[in-house]
This record gives C-alpha cells, structure tokens and sequence, in this order.
C-alpha cells in the first residue's frame, strides 16, 4: 500500500512537470512552423493541457478499469469548473473578452447534454464512442476555420504575448515536446497503477477513485496555467485553458477510451457525476457569456463555485463510510 501511495504522487508530479513541458515544446514548435497564435492556443493548447486526461483513462480503459477512465474524465471537468475557475476568480475576477470563447460555451453546453444523452441506457458503446470523436473531429474543423479567420482576437493578442515570452529555439522545443510526451506515457502508467492499488486495498470503487485523486491530479497542468495567466491579465487563457479541456475530455478523452473498450456505466454516474459536471456547465455559460458585453466570473461566484468543488467532493468521500 506505501508503494502504491509514493506510486501516486511520483506519477502526479511527474505528470504535472511532464504535461508543461510537453504544452511549451508543442506550443513553440507550432510557431516556427508558422501556426496562428489563435489556433495554437485553442487546439495546441487545449491538447496538450488535456493530454494526461487522455493516457490515463486510454491506459485505464485498456487494463479494464472503466470507473477510472470514465472518472477522470467527467471529474476533470467538474475540478476544471468548480475548483479551477473558483480559485483563479478569487485571485482575480475574470473578464472573458474573446469573441470565439463566448461562442465556445454554448458549444460546451450542447455537448455536455449529448454526453448526458449517450450515457441514458447505461452503456458507453463503440457506436457512441465513434460518435464523440466524429464530433471531436467536426469541432476541431470549425476550430481551424476560427483560428484562421481571427487573428485580431483577444486570446490571440494573450497567446501571442504569451509565446513572444517563451521564445525557445527550434532544437529545444522538439527536445521538450518529445521528452514531455514519453514522461508523460511513463507517469501515466505509474498513476493508474498506483490507484488501482488503492482502490482495490481499501474496497474503493475505482469510479470514486478516479473522480477524485485521479481528476484532481490530472488537473494540476489546467490549474498552474490557469493560476499564472490570471495573475499576468490574461484572462482569456485561463477560460480557455478550461473550456478546451472540457472539450476535449467529455469528446477526445471519453470517445478514445470507449473505442479501446466498451463500458457499462453505472448508475450514479448519470444520476450524480453528469448531473453536476451539467449543472456547473450551464451555470458557467450563463456568467461567461455575457449578453450585454463581455462576461466575467467575479469572486462571489468563484467563492460559490469553490463550495460547490467542496460540497461535491465530501459528498464523495462521505459515501465511502
């Protein structure tokens, strides 16, 4: 049990250092090869922040352990929400400007409630799984034609400040995209073990195990960059940090682990896990639009959305005993 403890938080750590050195070689590289500050920031970003989401519950799945792969995604959504944006809009309320984020939310809305849809007869099917990731793939394209066409946005003007300060060469970016990548399959490996240690050491559903220690950890890269843009102004980062990873963990993370192995889903996650991941998303949405300007998430509903995290994650915990 002490392995599988050290286990954890040796694959977390690394997960976290990995996961941000594989996001600033991507996010470098993809500026040489001449890609729009937008796009880098929306699909390079938004891939690579979400990318410890998608081993863990790839790895998860295929090892036979659903309740983790279904649980790290839809409780990285619920930690992405509640805890990520709660704390960053207590540290600073934020203002969201960007045209195209606004446009996102609604999005997210939409495809939290298909999520919801697909998961109604208590199955994730390979039929549903091509679904998500064909939906994946039509936003995706409408994500290109976005960042191609809006170069004047405001989280292109942050992305772009944000790659001037970054500035590495060419040899160094590919050397920290690669060495983050395989880092991040090896520390992938190493937490999934170890939670499946636990889980089974102490009689612990791996669903409840990987909506919380999983979810959380998986989070942290989502959570330092969150942190960090708000307190340099760059609001619209930190939302969009967020909004891509919802993304793509409801589409991306979900559909790739139900194509590696269809899963019966249980009933508490329909019930209890989607109805909250659904509840904070369009609580979200209707803050962050902003219907008569720009939207904003002040400290109050930062402090509301961090008791909510609270509330959700001792109700977890409280059906252990």
């Amino acid at each position: 049990m002490t392995l599988a403890v050290l286990a954890i938080l040796a694959g977390l750590g690394l997960l976290v250092w990995s996961a941000d050195r594989f996001v600033e070689g991507a996010a470098c590289t993809a500026r040489y090869f001449g890609m729009p500050p937008l796009l880098i920031g929306m699909v390079v970003v938004g891939f690579g922040t979400s990318a410890p989401e998608m081993l863990v519950s790839a790895l998860a799945a295929s090892q036979g352990n659903p309740g983790i792969a279904l649980g790290n995604a839809y409780g990285s959504n619920i930690t992405n929400i509640a805890l990520i944006l709660g704390l960053t809009a207590l540290i600073s309320p934020i203002a969201v400007h960007s045209r195209v984020l606004r446009r996102e939310l609604p999005i997210l809305v939409l495809v939290t409630a298909f999520a919801a849809w697909q998961l109604w007869d208590g199955e994730l099917s390979r039929m549903d799984a091509v679904s998500l990731l064909a939906m994946f793939a039509g936003l995706m394209v409408w994500t290109v034609w976005q960042g191609l066409g809006r170069n004047d946005d405001a989280l292109a003007r942050e992305m772009d400040q944000e790659l001037v300060s970054h500035a590495m060469p060419l040899k160094r970016a590919v050397l920290w995209l690669v060495v983050g990548l395989a880092l991040l399959i090896l520390s992938s490996r190493v937490l999934v073990w170890g939670a499946v240690e636990i889980a089974r050491g102490f009689g612990v559903s791996d669903l409840i195990i990987g909506l919380t220690i999983v979810a959380v950890g998986t989070s942290l890269p989502e959570l330092a960059s969150s942190i960090m843009a708000t307190r340099k102004g760059e609001h619209d980062i930190a939302l969009g940090n967020v909004l891509g990873s919802n993304l793509f963990n409801t589409l991306a993370v979900v559909g790739i682990a139900g194509m590696i192995s269809p899963m019966a889903v249980s009933p508490e996650v329909l019930e209890r896990d989607i109805l909250v991941m659904a509840v904070l998303t369009l609580s979200l949405a209707v803050i962050g639009f902003g219907f008569r300007g720009p939207g904003r998430i002040n400290r109050i509903e930062g402090a509301v959305l961090l008791c909510c995290f609270g509330g959700y994650t001792g109700y977890l915990l409280g059906s252990l005993f």
